[in-house]
C-alpha cells in the first residue's frame, strides 16, 4: 500500500494500534469476568443454580464487582496446603500432629465433595 497524505498514513497507523489494543482486551481478566458473570446470570434465569433466583442474581453481581476491584484471585496448591496447615495450628495439642497427617494425605478418606464432604481419618496408637 503506497499513502500520499500524511493524514491518510496517520489515521491508518491509529486504526491500526486501536485494533490491536481491541485485541489484547479480549483476553483482559475485566472481559473474563464480565464472561464469567455473564454465566453466572444465564444460569440463575434458568434455574440450573441451587439457589432461589434473587440470591443468585446478588452472588454473581457481587462477584463481578469484586472481580473489577481485582479481589478475585486464584490461590495456589502451595496457598491452599498453607492455609490447610494453619487451621491445624489452631487444634488442641494433642490433635495437631494427626491434623497434619490428614492434610498430608496419610490415613483414611471416605465420603466425596458431591456427597456433603470427605471425612479424613488417622489412627494413631497410644503407647
Amino acid at each position: 500500500m503506497t499513502f500520499r497524505s500524511p493524514h491518510l498514513r496517520l489515521l491508518t497507523a491509529t486504526t491500526l494500534l486501536l485494533a490491536g489494543s481491541v485485541t489484547l482486551a479480549a483476553g483482559s481478566p475485566a472481559t473474563e469476568a464480565k464472561r464469567a458473570y455473564e454465566q453466572e446470570r444465564t444460569a440463575c434465569m434458568s434455574g440450573q443454580s441451587q439457589q432461589d433466583r434473587s440470591t443468585c442474581l446478588r452472588e454473581a453481581s457481587a462477584a463481578w464487582a469484586e472481580a473489577r476491584r481485582g479481589g478475585l484471585t486464584s490461590a495456589t496448591s502451595t496457598d491452599y496446603q498453607a492455609n490447610a496447615l494453619a487451621r491445624c495450628n489452631a487444634q488442641p495439642a494433642a490433635d495437631r500432629d494427626a491434623c497434619v497427617l490428614r492434610i498430608q494425605g496419610q490415613g483414611r478418606v471416605e465420603g466425596s465433595v458431591n456427597g456433603g464432604g470427605l471425612i479424613r481419618q488417622v489412627e494413631t496408637p497410644i503407647k
